[in-house]
């Protein structure tokens, strides 16, 4: 994508009230997804992958068997002539991010390429879609699969991506205030503190300066890579390596909106008109929605990505 999109400026430089969330900066990458046709050589949401025609489709063992009983559960139209196939699900492209458009990412060796896919069905124990990360080199693949399959099962409709091109812009994120040092939130919650800094908070926050910080200082909204994790649905659950035990760290965040209500200072400069329309195309360009409106935050071994990643909804 040609297009660029700026996140405005923190109304309060937050470092400068409270000097403790300094060291606790992370960089993250907002990706601005926006309707498009992305091709295999792009980065994208939605769009084709980049992959070996020689290579396997991965596909979801799950059991699918169930899906006709979910579409008239739900009540969502199935085309009478449609043949319900059991068994392994294909798998759906997600995100295709090329590290030229996205340095925060940093696979190990010749990889230059990150591609998600998953399988657009809630399946158990956390009633979540499975998902698939695979690293590779865009160099060594030279003969292109053409017609990927597509899934014989889906659950809902939201849980397959307009396809959207990128514009990737890198941001500073802060913790969740639940993931804070009582100390540092007692500090948040001090409303004189907000005062005598001359910040110029909104004074409706008074009761509750913590949402402010929340909302308006610490995670921003929509597709990202990097950055912190959206606590809200748990309180915060450390994530270690199944394999290693390392801490891990958050590579992705699937999430079912660009901005809401509550996040509209978020909003990019080059967004701000068309967002007064308030269609859900402007705000959600890719339709996602996940586990009916939360994040999905895939998490990484930072001691090697061939270790398997976890996920997460908030």
């Amino acid at each position: 994508m040609d297009a660029t999109f700026t996140t405005p400026r923190r109304p309060v430089e937050v470092t400068a009230l409270f000097p403790r969330l300094a060291p606790l900066a992370r960089p993250a990458i907002r990706l601005h997804p926006r309707p498009g046709s992305p091709s295999a050589h792009d980065s994208s949401v939605g769009g084709p992958l980049l992959w070996p025609a020689d290579e396997p489709w991965p596909y979801c063992h799950e059991p699918h068997d169930q899906a006709s009983r979910l579409y008239e559960a739900y009540e969502v139209h199935v085309d009478p002539d449609f043949e319900w196939i059991p068994g392994p699900n294909p798998m759906l492209p997600v995100a295709q991010l090329y590290v030229r458009d996205i340095p925060l990412l940093r696979p190990r060796g010749q990889a230059d390429l990150l591609q998600v896919l998953w399988c657009p069905f809630e399946h158990e124990p956390d009633l979540k879609p499975p998902t698939a990360l695979f690293w590779r080199s865009s160099a060594a693949v030279t003969d292109v699969l053409a017609a990927p399959p597509g899934p014989f099962a889906v659950e809902y409709e939201e849980y397959v991506p307009r396809p959207c091109v990128l514009a990737p812009e890198q941001i500073t994120e802060y913790p969740n205030p639940m993931e804070l040092s009582g100390e540092l939130r007692e500090q948040l919650q001090d409303w004189s503190r907000w005062q005598a800094a001359g910040s110029g908070v909104d004074g409706s926050y008074a009761p509750y300066p913590e949402s402010y910080y929340g909302s308006h200082l610490s995670l921003a909204p929509g597709w990202k890579v990097g950055g912190w994790a959206p606590w809200g649905l748990t309180d915060p659950v450390p994530r270690f390596c199944p394999a290693c035990d390392a801490g891990m760290v958050p590579l992705l965040t699937v999430c079912s909106g660009e901005w809401d209500g509550g996040t509209r200072n978020w909003i990019p400069y080059e967004d701000q008109a068309v967002a007064r329309l308030g269609g859900d195309i402007e705000s959600n360009p890719p339709g996602v929605q996940v586990s009916k409106g939360d994040h999905l935050q895939l998490y990484v071994c930072p001691e090697s990505p061939e270790h398997p990643h976890t996920s997460l909804i908030q």
